[in-house]
């Protein structure tokens, strides 16, 4: 955390506005609906989407200005990501996120299930708000996205059938949309190009690829506490992730262990440790490098500035997470 807040130092000023702003947002009428969203504010996060956004609207605009419609853009994208949150924390049942209880945990389902619903509503109309109606549309179809990756996900839990190019997909559904999405949002309302458009969409899907891949790792390697959500969650639940996939390759054991779906704790812990000494690891981190080294030369020579090249130091510091 310590890391990326001085990463993104020059954009501070709005990051912290950024927070006082979707405590702002997410008010609801109901003490409990609002209870729950407030819960996951204050939870915290690394704001790495907003950031994202921030910045590349100082790259595409004429005196590096961020209009209103960005820091709205930014808000937006970090609801709709937190609501994507509550509904996975459903689906996994995983009882902590960010290091606290999730809402689903300290409440029930149906108001986890609610709380969800309500922010993707008030994302949705803060979106119509910015009356821009091709922002509306590519953003509007991240949230089908998240349904679309979540039901491939469901449908291939405990395959050991699934290929990388399956994971892939189904990451970008997950995760990589709402980043290249929002990336290309944030140039239309800088009125940049088609050309800078594709540009900084596709920065953003590499970028999304590359994160999830490094948080599939880590939910191998990582402790609960580092992670703030339990360890191997992904395995317990039947989400075969890259270092697994790989790993199969390797060592015939998991399949018997992913088919009889990891009956009890040693099973998983039995897994951890055969993808652990296996090459799935390195192969999966190699993965994520790849989509790092895409991202960085799409923008790397065209669009010269500082802040650029914290994009590109961000690029790495998502790579050395697991270092």
């Amino acid at each position: 955390m310590l890391y990326t807040n001085n990463l993104f130092l020059n954009i501070n000023k709005e990051i912290i506005q950024l927070n006082i702003n979707l405590q702002k947002m997410v008010s609801a009428k109901h003490p409990i609906l609002y209870a729950a969203a407030e819960h996951l504010f204050n939870a915290g996060g690394k704001r790495i989407r907003p950031s994202i956004i921030l910045l590349i609207a100082k790259i595409t605009t004429y005196n590096n200005t961020i209009f209103p419609e960005h820091k709205r853009l930014a808000e937006i994208t970090e609801i709709i990501h937190t609501a994507s949150l509550v509904h996975d924390d459903v689906i996994d049942d995983c009882d902590t996120r960010r290091g606290i209880n999730t809402i689903h945990n300290i409440f029930d389902t149906k108001i986890a299930v609610l709380a969800g619903d309500f922010l993707f509503a008030q994302s949705s109309w803060y979106l119509a708000n910015l009356k821009n109606l091709e922002v509306v549309q590519i953003i509007s179809k991240v949230i089908s996205d998240f349904a679309e990756g979540e039901i491939r996900q469901g449908l291939t839990n405990f395959d050991t059938k699934i290929s990388i190019e399956d994971y892939v997909e189904k990451s970008f559904y997950k995760t990589a949309s709402l980043i290249a999405s929002s990336c290309k949002a944030a140039t239309i309302l800088s009125n940049s190009n088609e050309d800078i458009q594709n540009d900084f969409y596709l920065y953003g899907k590499h970028i999304g690829l590359a994160f999830q891949i490094i948080d599939d790792i880590l939910d191998i390697t990582s402790s609960s506490e580092s992670l703030g959500k339990p360890a191997g969650s992904d395995l317990k639940n039947g989400n075969l992730t890259a270092p697994l996939i790989f790993a199969l390759e390797e060592n015939t054991e998991l399949y018997s262990l992913i088919n009889t779906e990891f009956q009890n704790d040693k099973d998983i812990n039995k897994a951890i440790n055969i993808i652990k000494t296996s090459h799935g690891i390195q192969k999966a981190k190699d993965l994520a490098e790849e989509h790092i080294q895409l991202a960085i030369k799409i923008i790397n020579n065209k669009y010269l500035c500082k802040n650029t090249k914290t994009l590109i130091s961000f690029s790495y510091y998502i790579l050395n997470r697991i270092n």
